[in-house]
């Protein structure tokens, strides 16, 4: 532990997930991400952020919580949902501690997985009471996380700024969420897909956003070129500052090649029960027609590039977790000491990831964050954790440059959200945003109730289509059908409601079904559209 810093690294996780909610059907594959990202993501890491509380290890970190993600979170039916799902996985848990009993190391392993899907039940329902927000908010509230916003809907910047409104609302439902369930303005924003463009920051300053997260070049080919690359933040002439991520850093943890997530002794993602089962077996517990899926429960270890996987053993995983906190601690270290030697005030090393990234993809990275977390309490170090508002109020002299049109997609711009698979959505998007300015000035003094309810539907129909995640599912060939049909609801309802608003002709029936379909953001006003 060190009181004068020579440097600090900022640690930023963007927990995000699109709204899903199907009332009408619990066939849902989909629905299961978030059940997957709260077992496997959230609970974990808040379980060992209470560690460190307990401990009493002083921390610092940043996390995003997006809009679509606390309103599921805070979502009655996916809520119950949520314990069906956990009750389900217990009762396999208990049918797989009798199957394997006659092989020590995987019974074991089934005993474990029993033992900590009745945890999550116990920590979802007695600890939180169903709201795991609330746990997320006491860390906030103790001073050691920096809970930032994000779009409303994940709606990607660079292309929707065509109607300059539209990103305005993105930002401005963004801020309104944030503030309903954290009862304070959120200083930072994680911009979706980290994509930049400069036509967005007198939204983000009027709503009182103070910095940004964005990709690397976004600030390495800014203009001027800032003096000390991605290791100072910079401020654009509106008066937003931007962080940008730092590559070394970056490349160690996320890369599946030469990151720490390959280990050998980590567990193996791609080896799940719901594939290698007996079918008769596994079937009462993958999807509703039969198709096989991962059940979460894996008794495999990455073992290397071969077929034969060897079992994964806990605490082999937890040595590499820990070899690799110490190996994460030491680069860093001798990073901030040599950038110290030609910097004014210390370098901030910029440290972005999806949150999914630890105990999803990467089972062991919320252990690998809480040993590495003590370890830079602990131990003798140069430089200290921090959050991006933190560093502002410390440092609060920056050097002005316009941040790069970029993003952190493949190849670093627009290609992932715009090409030949998906660009037939975006007229649609253009078209709906322009078509929801034309009615918010058109109606903007409307008194009937059911024609403003109307409107405001409009306005989540419109948010829900322009969510960047389902031109991304597109470019990445999973559950393809399940994000063109989302994008064809959410457009379709939204131009059926805008012509019967049009002709003064509202289907009351289709309006309070679309309604219980997507009741994202209760206290929405179209009038911000005006």
């Amino acid at each position: 532990m060190t009181n004068n810093p020579k440097g600090y690294v900022s640690f930023v996780l963007h927990a995000h997930l699109p709204f899903v909610h199907h009332p009408e059907s619990t066939n849902y594959l989909e629905e299961e991400w978030l059940f997957e990202a709260i077992s496997e993501t959230y609970i974990p890491l808040l379980t060992n952020f209470k560690k460190l509380e307990e401990e009493k290890v002083d921390f610092r970190i940043t996390m995003s919580l997006t809009p679509p993600l606390l309103s599921m979170l805070d979502n009655k039916l996916l809520q119950e949902r949520y314990i069906n799902y956990l009750n389900k996985h217990i009762e396999l848990c208990k049918k797989e501690v009798v199957r394997t009993k006659y092989d020590e190391r995987i019974n074991k392993l089934s005993k474990y997985y029993l033992e900590r899907y009745s945890s999550d039940l116990h920590i979802f329902r007695d600890v939180y009471n169903c709201n795991i927000i609330q746990g997320f908010k006491h860390f906030q509230d103790i001073g050691v996380l920096e809970i930032i916003t994000c779009g409303a809907t994940h709606g990607y910047f660079p292309i929707l700024y065509v109607n300059e409104k539209t990103v305005r609302a993105q930002i401005a439902v963004g801020v309104q969420t944030y503030e309903k369930y954290f009862g304070r303005k959120p200083r930072g924003i994680w911009l979706p897909e980290c994509g930049y463009v400069p036509e967005a920051d007198k939204y983000l300053r009027e709503f009182g956003i103070e910095y940004i997260i964005t990709e690397t070049h976004g600030i390495l080919y800014a203009n001027p070129t800032p003096v000390y690359g991605t290791f100072a933040p910079i401020i654009s002439p509106d008066g937003v500052v931007a962080f940008g991520r730092d590559l070394e850093a970056s490349k160690q943890v996320w890369s599946s090649i030469c990151g720490y997530p390959g280990d050998y002794n980590y567990r193996e993602f791609y080896r799940d029960i719901g594939y290698e089962a007996d079918y008769d077996y596994i079937k009462p517990y993958i999807t509703y027609d039969g198709v096989r899926v991962n059940t979460g429960i894996k008794y495999n270890r990455i073992t290397g590039n071969t077929e034969n996987k060897d079992v994964y053993n806990i605490r082999w995983a937890m040595d590499s977790a820990e070899k690799q906190a110490g190996h994460f601690f030491d680069s860093r270290q001798a990073q901030i000491n040599n950038l110290a030697n030609y910097m004014q005030t210390p370098p901030i090393i910029l440290c972005p990831y999806d949150a999914e990234l630890f105990g999803h993809w990467w089972y062991e990275g919320p252990y690998w964050l809480y040993i590495l977390f003590k370890k830079i309490y602990y131990d003798k170090s140069d430089f200290k954790l921090i959050t991006p508002g933190e560093f502002i109020d410390k440092y609060p002299d920056i050097q002005m440059c316009t941040p790069c049109r970029s993003s952190w997609g493949a190849n670093g711009y627009s290609e992932v959200w715009l090409n030949e698979l998906n660009d037939y959505a975006i007229r649609h998007l253009h078209i709906c945003g322009d078509r929801m300015v034309e009615l918010a000035n058109t109606y903007k003094n409307e008194t009937d109730k059911t024609k403003i309810k109307a409107l405001n539907q409009c306005a989540r129909e419109l948010l829900l289509a322009q969510s960047s995640d389902w031109n991304f599912i597109i470019t990445s060939g999973t559950m393809v059908d399940y994000a063109k049909k989302r994008t064809k609801d959410h457009v379709g309802r939204f131009t059926k409601l805008y012509n019967q608003i049009k002709e003064d002709k509202i289907d009351k029936t289709f309006l309070n079904d679309i309604c219980e379909k997507d009741p994202i953001f209760p206290e929405i006003d179209y009038k911000i559209y005006v």
